[in-house]
């Protein structure tokens, strides 16, 4: 069965109301303002009086994607997934599929209306080409507000160092009990740091216990293995990116509440997949995917393809733009020893690789793997008695500056990458030209050029020439990315495989792939909603 949304009494009379072929959003009763996905509260005037409103069903493509990947049984590929604006309020946005054309006839700009399809109790709103395409540009360039100033002086950032990293074993379906992954990285990090377990006073983690194939239990299971009795912990979802629980436990630290809190993340999507668990429910609940699953945007790829399209539409790029990235991770893990990818990667082999959803191919995706990173977060005052050269963090960018969504706030670039690099640069004097090395999210090719031109390396829409064909971003370019082959090839471990890598770099430990004479790094985290950015630096710059 396709998967469908779950009624309830909040969402029941949209994914009802095409019975009678009418499209309707909420509107606010009190200044008429259409609202998507439905909130309680009126966003621009704060009235909580709205109904379900009549819209013409007339709407515009601002994104799209042909998906060839098989998501679900119900959901034969091709299919075209997209994201279009509504006649009456641009911003106001339905991911949909588009129907009644060849997939290859779809593109940017294009006009449609809504044709409803029933499933059982649910009434799906579809879309159709008109057959003319909008002159106007319903998308704009990425504006942001500016910031927040900080509050101060005082960088709670700089009363802390990262002291020590330890890795579990890395790899595709190792059938090894997650937990087990996560105690091997932990007691790593314990030793590299120079400290004992009984130093270990906080516990933080991304995203916590209940998180499928993401997670080995979370601080519940790491405390009941190692029993250190922590003094504070952390745990969930709803931070900056999985970096976020690293810097939660910088502010614990920073605060007196903790001296040495141990941060861990575990992945283990390649067995948990292998075991046959986690078979999708019957009816979608989740918020994050109730308004893209019914349509079989079932993946992130999806998601961020849609975005990557009209990146391509609007600044002229191509696919050998993505290519670039692609190309220079392969490059840098066949330097790694633990990259699970390490064979030789060509243009060729790129270009002709299975498609998985345009613009993204094969390569164009990042690795699941099984494993665990750990990083421990220490006072600033135990700098000169650690083992190994301490870092510093010079500043963090959280900033939260768009909406918190896929599909209804900025779709130029990957969501949640432009405020947080905007921030983190108001918490320095440091500017991109000071970063000797970028560790980027690249989840998908996409995520990694959205970052570059987020953190200011070079400017909105100009990736394509800036990279240089990969030549700037090589071991041995202006900006060095991803030395180690970030995700795409070394392995997804949701944020932490960078921390690991800044950290080494940091220390020239790196062998092959060092960097020569790394001393700044910037380290993103984060693939999609929320995300956060920082700056590190080795001690003594």
């Amino acid at each position: 069965m396709r998967p469908l949304p779950e009624l309830t009494p909040a969402t029941e009379w949209f994914w009802t109301s095409g019975a009678d072929g009418t499209l309707r959003v909420q509107g606010c009763s009190d200044c008429g303002q259409l609202v998507h996905p439905p909130v309680p509260i009126c966003p621009k005037c704060r009235s909580r009086n709205w109904a379900p409103t009549a819209v013409s069903g007339r709407a515009t493509v601002v994104g799209f994607t042909v998906n060839a990947q098989q998501w679900s049984p119900a959901m034969k590929p091709p299919y075209v997934i997209a994201n279009v604006a509504l006649a009456e309020d641009a911003s106001v946005r339905l991911t949909t599929n588009i129907i009644g054309c060849e997939p290859k006839d779809v593109h940017i700009g294009q006009e449609v209306d809504v044709r409803f399809e029933q499933h059982e109790d649910v009434w799906l709103a579809l879309f159709e080409p008109t057959g003319t395409t909008d002159p106007t540009d319903r998308v704009g360039e990425p504006n942001l507000p500016t910031p927040r100033a900080p509050l101060s002086s005082d960088r709670f950032e700089h009363r802390v160092v990262l002291s020590g990293i330890g890795r579990s074993a890395m790899g595709r379906r190792l059938m090894v009990d997650p937990l087990s992954l996560t105690v091997d990285a932990c007691l790593k990090a314990v030793e590299d740091a120079g400290l004992r377990l009984e130093d270990i006073d906080g516990l933080s983690t991304y995203p916590g216990a209940g998180a499928a194939g993401m997670s080995e239990g979370g601080v519940s299971a790491v405390e009941e293995a190692l029993r250190i009795h922590p003094t504070w912990t952390n745990g969930g979802g709803d931070l900056p990116g999985p970096g976020g629980s690293v810097i939660t436990a910088m502010m614990a630290v920073a605060s007196g509440l903790c001296r040495h809190v141990l941060c861990f993340r575990t992945v283990w999507e390649s067995t948990y997949r292998a075991l046959g668990l986690g078979q999708a429910p019957a009816r979608v609940s989740n918020p994050s995917s109730l308004w893209r699953a019914p349509f079989g945007a079932l993946s992130a790829a999806n998601w961020i393809a849609m975005n990557a399209n009209q990146y391509f539409h609007r600044y002229g790029a191509d696919r050998e733009m993505l290519a670039a990235i692609a190309l220079n991770g392969r490059a840098g893990a066949a330097r790694n020893p633990a990259a699970i990818y390490r064979e030789p990667l060509t243009l060729d082999d790129y270009m002709s690789a299975r498609p998985i959803t345009t613009p993204f191919g094969l390569y164009d995706c990042d690795v699941p793997c099984d494993a665990s990173i750990a990083v421990i977060v220490s006072d600033a005052s135990v700098a000169g008695d650690l083992p190994k050269p301490a870092i510093r963090v010079e500043a963090v960018g959280t900033q939260i500056l768009e909406r918190v969504s896929w599909d209804q706030g900025i779709i130029t670039h990957e969501p949640q990458v432009l405020g947080q690099s905007s921030h983190l640069w108001t918490r320095t004097d440091m500017r991109p030209s000071d970063v000797d090395l970028a560790l980027v999210y690249d989840g998908f090719t996409f995520n990694a050029i959205s970052w570059i031109e987020a953190l200011g390396f070079c400017g909105v829409g100009e990736a394509k020439d800036w990279l240089d064909q990969g030549r700037r971003i090589a071991i041995d370019g202006e900006l060095p990315i991803n030395p180690h082959g970030g995700q795409l090839s070394e392995g997804r471990t949701h944020g932490y495989g960078f921390f690991y890598e800044a950290i080494t770099q940091l220390r020239h430990e790196a062998g092959e792939r060092q960097v020569a004479d790394a001393r700044t790094a910037v380290v993103t985290s984060g693939g999609g909603t929320p995300s956060g950015v920082l700056l590190l630096q080795r001690d003594g710059v």
